[in-house]
């Protein structure tokens, strides 16, 4: 892996190899080797020379987000290396601008003979080439070479380039140098390994069932095919591996600061594939609602318990309204509910199809007031949103279903 000098080791390992393999030739002894931008290479400079212009670094798609072999074993977790592709300029300017010979295509064949032959760059050369200038670089020591390939530009792009630097077109050609990983500072964070695998350290079991063999929720059933649940309601908790011992139903809400368990007796109600469990009729502290509920069981042989998947229902509000009839224009109703209405949650009454939001409360309570303006005459179907859960009102043990007349209001 190289450090943040990987860059400049590169550039200055590109540089030797040019300066040594042209000034080898006797008729281009005198050449330099520079690494300015292009408006600054020639300047008054009259013999040979090579610019060795970085134009453009690019993020190298094989290697993002990829960890090093190695380094970061499976399980652990590490910042991934910046993987960069360097783009170079070569450009050729003759002795004397190539006015007594073709000075500057020599340099150009020789530079690009040069790269020919070091497709990629050995350790070797890249130390004895930064061994002076940059001591504390580790470009030689990373896992991936670094390659040489030439980079065929056409006519527009050349032209763009030079252009942009406001200067007229010189012999160039153009290279990618591929890849340059920089490591990340971030330290890897690598867990302790595992001691056992399992009972007896036994490793993977390997079942005939595509079933896993833990503890898992599927389905919850309701009582008279309700879609939500109500206090005191039994609800029917339906999956695989539920049996066992030390049974318990844990419930949640966004409301609440802890988790609520509930003991499952062993028996008809904790079977392998359903545990029966009762909503308590405690209308200060469940209140309606989104919850999650999950079961807790301890398998045989096991000294702990096993948790299954939560799995999400809706405890829904239940109310009456008063008045139960009145006449047409503003009516200010009262609901009285259960569970009780916390500040923090949002009520309404839905008359019919118009939402009506509840007067604002400080203190949890049982009664909620809601004004409607403007009603009309008729019959409406009544309902209780809190948090997003509706009372029930479709009764479903007749067919087909119908709305529950106790639920309505009428406007004369």
């Amino acid at each position: 892996m190289s450090n943040s000098l990987a860059i400049a080791a590169v550039t200055t390992t590109l540089q030797s190899i040019l300066f040594n393999s042209v000034t080898s030739d006797a008729d281009l002894i005198d050449t330099t080797v520079t690494i300015l931008p292009l408006d600054k290479a020639r300047g008054n400079n009259n013999n040979n020379q090579l610019n060795l212009f970085l134009y453009q670094v690019m993020r190298n798609g094989a290697w993002s987000n990829r960890d090093i072999p190695q380094q970061v074993k499976p399980g652990e977790t590490g910042f991934p290396p910046l993987p960069l592709n360097l783009y170079y300029l070569v450009t050729a300017f003759g002795r004397d601008n190539d006015v007594t010979q073709a000075f500057g295509h020599e340099l150009l064949g020789k530079a690009m003979s040069t790269l020919h032959d070091h497709m990629i760059l050995g350790a070797d050369e890249i130390r004895t080439a930064t061994a002076a200038t940059l001591p504390r670089n580790d470009l030689d020591r990373q896992i991936e070479r670094v390659r040489i390939t030439f980079q065929p530009l056409s006519l527009d792009e050349i032209s763009k380039l030079w252009t942009g630097f406001a200067m007229q077109l010189r012999l160039s050609a153009a290279y990618e140098v591929s890849v340059a990983l920089i490591e990340s500072t971030q330290p890897v964070r690598a867990p302790l390994p595992t001691l056992t695998r399992g009972k007896g350290d036994s490793g993977v079991r390997s079942a005939a069932s595509l079933i896993p063999p833990f503890p898992a929720l599927e389905s919850i059933d309701f009582p008279k095919s309700q879609t939500s649940a109500l206090l005191n309601d039994l609800l029917v908790l339906n999956g695989h591996d539920l049996d066992g011992t030390n049974v318990g139903a844990v419930f949640n809400h966004p409301l609440w600061t802890a988790p609520v368990e509930i003991p499952v007796a062993a028996g008809p109600n904790a079977t392998a594939t359903q545990v029966k469990v009762t909503v308590p009729n405690d209308a200060v502290n469940w209140p309606a609602g989104i919850y999650t509920v999950q079961v807790l069981v301890q398998r045989a042989g096991d000294s702990y318990r096993r948790s299954s998947n939560e799995f999400p229902f809706a405890l829904a509000p239940d109310m009456t309204v008063t008045p139960p009839s009145a006449g047409a224009g503003d009516i200010i109703y009262t609901a009285t509910c259960s569970p009780e209405i916390r500040p923090e949650q949002r009520a309404s009454l839905l008359v019919g199809s118009r939402e009506i939001l509840a007067d604002p409360i400080t203190l949890q309570t049982n009664t909620l007031t809601f004004a409607a303006t403007g009603m009309t005459a008729g019959v409406y179907s009544i309902r209780l949103r809190v948090d997003g859960v509706d009372s029930l009102l479709v009764d479903k043990t007749v067919k087909p279903p119908v709305f529950d007349p106790a639920k309505t209001v009428t406007v004369t």
